[in-house]
């Protein structure tokens, strides 16, 4: 994770095969993760999970998204457990150790989510105004830190499938535990809330 230190900014693209494009069968998602100048950092793919679940449960399914370096080597793992309404995907290490978690909180008008980093809750939030539904705000307390936001991919991409392209910021002097962290909640928010268009 250290080739986070002096980023400021991700770009998480969502890469879809012409297989899944063509046929409309759900694959598992794999992912582009490139800093802010568009070098390439990581990739990320979700492994496990059957076609079953994949097929029934869409958007819902559990999942375990693996990031690793363009050498192969696990730098993050994110880990999803199934849940209807009250989302939540926590965040470990390459040794497993766990640096946090991402949960939804009940809210009928915003879309809010806890980040509770390892050790206590230190009241990050990411928050999501209903006028503006692609953009949700980094906040601790009535600070804005940064942002995670769904970027338009073109009519093209748009029209023919559901692959998502995400720009994430936060301070360059953040941990990258916590970078790491937020990173993680892209790819909740990507199956929360895009993964299927009628999802809300």
């Amino acid at each position: 994770m250290k080739t986070l230190e002096s980023v400021d900014g991700l770009v998480i693209s969502q890469k879809k095969e012409w297989g899944e494009i063509l046929s409309g069968f759900e694959t598992r998602n794999r992912y582009a993760v490139l800093d802010s100048r568009g070098n390439s950092l990581y990739s990320a793919l979700e492994e496990g999970g059957s076609w079953l679940v994949r097929s029934f449960l869409k958007a819902l399914r559990p999942f375990e998204i693996f990031v690793r370096t363009p050498d192969e080597r696990l730098v993050i793992r994110i880990h999803r457990p199934f849940r209807f309404f009250f989302y939540e995907a926590s965040v470990y290490d390459a040794e497993g150790r766990c640096l946090g978690t991402i949960k939804r909180k009940f809210s009928l008008l915003r879309r809010i989510y806890d980040v509770i980093e390892e050790g206590g809750e230190d009241g990050l939030q990411l928050f999501g105004p209903i006028l503006h539904p692609w953009t949700f705000t980094i906040r601790q307390g009535e600070s804005e830190y940064g942002t995670i936001t769904k970027k338009w991919s073109g009519l093209l991409k748009e029209g023919f499938t559901d692959a998502d392209n995400f720009g994430v910021t936060f301070p360059v002097d953040w941990s990258v535990e916590r970078k790491a962290l937020f990173l993680g909640a892209v790819f909740l928010i990507d199956f929360a809330h895009f993964e299927n268009k009628n999802n809300n």
